[in-house]
């Protein structure tokens, strides 16, 4: 394990971090592992779709049309499953 520091963090935001840290019942250093966890998987989940990014197979669906074409298929078969 490595030891991370961070300098010049106004009074401010450290208490707003120890609140929010309090109120999930953790330790501000446990929170703010688990954030700075979570970024690293974001980062990663980020670089993994980014080498699909010029990808072409045939799917040319931009971001929330997949979820509206479902929606739409949905509300076409009825409330079960059938063709309304």
């Amino acid at each position: 394990m490595v030891a991370l520091q961070i300098r010049d963090v106004p009074e401010e935001v450290r208490d707003a971090l120890a609140a929010q840290a309090k109120a999930r019942g953790q330790s501000l250093q446990a929170y703010l592992l688990e954030l700075v966890e979570t970024q690293a998987r974001r980062l990663r989940n980020t670089a993994t779709l980014d080498r699909f990014a010029g990808r072409t197979d045939g799917t040319h669906s931009l971001p929330g049309e997949t979820a509206a074409e479902l929606t739409e298929q949905r509300e076409r078969r009825g409330p079960y499953g059938d063709a309304a």
